[in-house]
C-alpha cells in the first residue's frame, strides 16, 4: 500500500493535536509551537545563572569549582534534551502520524528505562572518576574541593534530569510545547527563593554552601519529573504509559536518531574547545578570553535554535509518519529559513557593535581586540549555523541523521584542521576565524542541500 492510500485510513485515527500537526498551515504553526520553547531554553539558561550567581557568593574558590563542574553538566544536559530527548520525540511523533497509537504508548516506557540507564551511567563516571576529571581541567586545591562537592551533589540525583528530559521529550513529540515549558518555568520561579536558602541557610534550615545549590537543582529536577510523569498518568496526554515487555525494536526507534544525535553535541563542543586550544597556542591570555567571550554568543544561539528545532522534531517526524514526504520538506525549509534569519540578524549585530557585548564581561585590551575580530569575521555567518542546527533538528523527526552529523565532522574538520593551517600560513588569528566562518558556512549549505534534494526518502 503506498503512503498516499494509507493517508485517509491512517487520519481516521488522529487525535486533534496530531492533525492540526498534518494539517494547519506552517509557519502560523510553526510559531505557535517555537515560542514555550524559546521560553524553555531562556528559563533554563536563567536557572545556571541564578545558581552562579549565589554561588558567586562564597567566594573565588567555589565560582571557579562551579565552572569546573559546568562543562560536563552542559554535555549532559545537551544529550538528555537534545539529543537522546530528539529521538524520544521522533519516535513518538512518527508513531502518532503513523496512526500507530499503541507503539507511541509504548514508546514511554522505553524512553523511562534509557534515561534512567544513561542517568545511572553518567552518576557513576562522575561520582567514581569525577576527582581526576577535574584535575584534568585544571582544577586544584580548594577550588578543586568546592568543585567535587558540587559535582557529587548533583550527580548523586543525575537521574531525575534525564528523567525530567526524557518526559518533557514525550509530550514535545505529541506537539504539546506549551506544559513542558510551564513546569519549567514555575521551577524557575522555586529555584529563585530555594537556592540561597539552602546555600546560606535561614533559620532552622542550615547553611548547605556550594552543595546547597546542587540539592535546590535536584529538587527542581525531581518536581519537574513528578509534573511531567502525573501529565501522562493522568491520561492528559495524547500517549499513555503503560506497562509491556521491552522491545529491541521500540528502543532501536529512538536510540538510531537520539545516539547518532549525541554526535552533533559532541563535535560543537569539540569544535569551539579545539579552537580554544589553538588560539591559546599562538596568543596571549587575553586573546583566548576575547575568543571565549565572542564564542559564547554562538552558546547562545543553540537555545534559541532549540526553540524553532523542538517544534520541527513532533512537526516533520508526524508528517513522515503520515506519509505527508512533501509536507515535511516544506517544514524543514520554512523552519530553517527562520532560524537562519534569527540567527543571521543576531550575528551581524554583533558584528557591527562587537564592543556592546564583549564589554559586558571586561575592558582588558587584548580580550577586546581578538573578541572584535571574532566576531567580525565569524558573526556575518552565524545564520548559516542557525541553518544547519536547525535542519540537523527536522532530520532528527524523520529520522536520517547521516548528512547533518557528517556535515557537523566536515565543520569540524575545516574549523580545527584548517584554522591549524591558516595560523602556520598567516600567523594571525584572523586565518582561523576565517576558517571557523568557512566551516560554518559549510555546515549550514551542506545540510540545506540535502534536504532539499531528497535523501530523507532514499
Amino acid at each position: 500500500m503506498t503512503d498516499a492510500a494509507a493517508g485517509p485510513s491512517r487520519r481516521d485515527h488522529h487525535d486533534e493535536r496530531t492533525r492540526r500537526l498534518l494539517e494547519a498551515p506552517i509557519v502560523p504553526l510553526l510559531l505557535s509551537l517555537a515560542w514555550p520553547n524559546v521560553v524553555i531554553m531562556v528559563a533554563q539558561a536563567a536557572v545556571g545563572l541564578i545558581e552562579t550567581w549565589f554561588v558567586a557568593k562564597l567566594g573565588t574558590d567555589a565560582l571557579a569549582g562551579m565552572a569546573l563542574v559546568f562543562p560536563p553538566v552542559m554535555l549532559m544536559t545537551m544529550i538528555s534534551a537534545g539529543a537522546m530527548g530528539g529521538g524520544i520525540s521522533s519516535a513518538v511523533a512518527r508513531a502518532l502520524g503513523g496512526g500507530r497509537q499503541l507503539q507511541a504508548d509504548a514508546i514511554v516506557l522505553h524512553a523511562i528505562v534509557i534515561n534512567i540507564c544513561l542517568g545511572v551511567a553518567f552518576s557513576l563516571i562522575f561520582l567514581v572518576f569525577g576527582e581526576p576529571i577535574y584535575r584534568l581541567l585544571g582544577g586544584q586545591g580548594a577550588e578543586l574541593e568546592a568543585a567535587l562537592i558540587y559535582s557529587n551533589t548533583v550527580f548523586a540525583g543525575n537521574i531525575f534530569i534525564w528523567l525530567m528530559n526524557g518526559l518533557a521529550s514525550v509530550i514535545r513529540g505529541t506537539g504539546n510545547m506549551l506544559y513542558p515549558a510551564s513546569v519549567i518555568c514555575v521551577g524557575v520561579l522555586f529555584l529563585v527563593p530555594v537556592s540561597p536558602l539552602l546555600i546560606f541557610g535561614s533559620g532552622p534550615v542550615p547553611a548547605m554552601g556550594i552543595a546547597g545549590g546542587g540539592v535546590a537543582l535536584i529538587i527542581f529536577y525531581v518536581a519537574g519529573t513528578a509534573a511531567m510523569a502525573w501529565y501522562i498518568l493522568a491520561g492528559r496526554s495524547s500517549v499513555r504509559f503503560r506497562w509491556d515487555r521491552l522491545s529491541w525494536v521500540t528502543l532501536r526507534s529512538i536510540l538510531r536518531v537520539g545516539a547518532v544525535s549525541a554526535l552533533t553535541s559532541i563535535q560543537t563542543n569539540v569544535t569551539i574547545g579545539g579552537a580554544t586550544a589553538l588560539v591559546a597556542s599562538v596568543a596571549g591570555v587575553g586573546a583566548v578570553a576575547g575568543f571565549g567571550t565572542g564564542a559564547r554568543l554562538e552558546y547562545l544561539l543553540i537555545p534559541l535554535i532549540f526553540g524553532i528545532g523542538a517544534p520541527l522534531v513532533a512537526m516533520v517526524g508526524t508528517n513522515i509518519g503520515a506519509g505527508n514526504r512533501q509536507r515535511a520538506v516544506q517544514i524543514a525549509l520554512t523552519g530553517g529559513a527562520l532560524a537562519f534569519l534569527l540567527t543571521e540578524a543576531i550575528g551581524l549585530a554583533a558584528a557591527i557593535w562587537p564592543h556592546q557585548w564583549l564589554e559586558l564581561f571586561s575592558a582588558d585590551a587584548d580580550m577586546i581586540e581578538a573578541g572584535t575580530a571574532y566576531l567580525r569575521i565569524v558573526g556575518p555567518v552565524y545564520g548559516f549555523f542557525g541553518l544547519g542546527l536547525s535542519l540537523y533538528f527536522a532530520s532528527q523527526g524523520a529520522g536520517r541523521l547521516l548528512w547533518p552529523v557528517g556535515s557537523g565532522f566536515l565543520r569540524t574538520t575545516i574549523a580545527l584542521i584548517g584554522g591549524w593551517i591558516a595560523l602556520r600560513v598567516t600567523g594571525s588569528l584572523n586565518g582561523l576565524f576565517a576558517a571557523i566562518a568557512v566551516a560554518l558556512v559549510a555546515y549550514g549549505a551542506i545540510n540545506l542541500l540535502a534536504v532539499r534534494s531528497g535523501v530523507w526518502f532514499r
